[in-house]
């Protein structure tokens, strides 16, 4: 009887931390859970909650992977890889950007997010109905404004996309003092870090099922990318959060 009371108490504690973040996996909900396991003197550790979650078929299964949206056959610039090999030590060194789709019923969003490195703090996004460079750029001119330390020497890097290659988002670049990274193969691993946050957007938060309306996939951006810079813990981050890392 205990240990049947002692696995509903943890399924609510697990239940309550997914309202807000559905996908959770079992580290991170471990992270989040064990104050509350403390003080209620559960004596749950990590493998036995990995147990409890097995038991209640609430382990988080992977899912399928995503097509790509770069554009990269054109003629426009394309510019070398300058952050490969480097030691990425504080917070705005290096900015990642990649575009990715989120289905809905009334057609594709396209949602361009721009990642700090090094915090894993997304700094801005932009999300539209098409790829032009103009909803696109938006991303980087939030990022922009958001900036805490604008004095530090930036880097934005990005695949070579159409969008990131173009005359707009190049002047943006250097009217702000910012030198501009881009992958030079096809290599999927010289843009991983900005191609992991579009699955664990969509992975974690929903934003991979296919949502009624543009509109409602765009305040569920906004409310995924809210709670994962400052609710979700980051593996890489010793369980703190991106806002607190930044």
């Amino acid at each position: 009887m205990i240990l049947i009371d002692r696995r509903k108490a943890i399924k609510q504690l697990v239940d309550t931390q997914r309202k807000q973040l559905p996908r959770l996996g079992g580290k991170k909900t471990y992270h989040i859970i064990k104050p509350f396991i403390d003080q209620a003197e559960l004596k749950v550790g990590r493998d036995k909650l990995f147990s409890i979650l097995r038991f209640y078929d609430m382990l988080i299964k992977p899912r399928r992977r995503y097509i790509q949206t770069t554009m990269s056959k054109h003629w426009l610039r394309k510019y070398p890889n300058i952050v490969k090999g480097l030691i990425i030590h504080r917070p705005e060194l290096v900015w990642v950007s990649d575009i990715t789709y989120i289905k809905t019923d009334e057609g594709n969003c396209y949602l361009n997010m721009v990642t700090d490195a090094y915090s894993r703090k997304i700094m801005g996004y932009s999300i539209a109905d098409s790829m032009d460079t103009e909803s696109m750029i938006k991303a980087f001119e939030m990022g922009l404004k958001n900036r805490k330390y604008p004095d530090s020497k930036l880097i934005h890097h990005s695949d070579r996309g159409l969008q990131y290659c173009s005359k707009e988002y190049v002047a943006l670049s250097n009217s702000n003092g910012v030198s501009i990274s881009m992958t030079e193969q096809s290599d999927p691993y010289e843009n991983a870090l900005a191609e992991r946050m579009n699955r664990t957007l969509k992975e974690e938060f929903g934003l991979g099922q296919k949502i009624i309306t543009r509109q409602v996939a765009k305040e569920l951006t906004e409310q995924a990318i809210q709670l994962y810079n400052n609710v979700r813990p980051h593996l890489s981050l010793k369980m703190k959060t991106p806002e607190m890392v930044h």
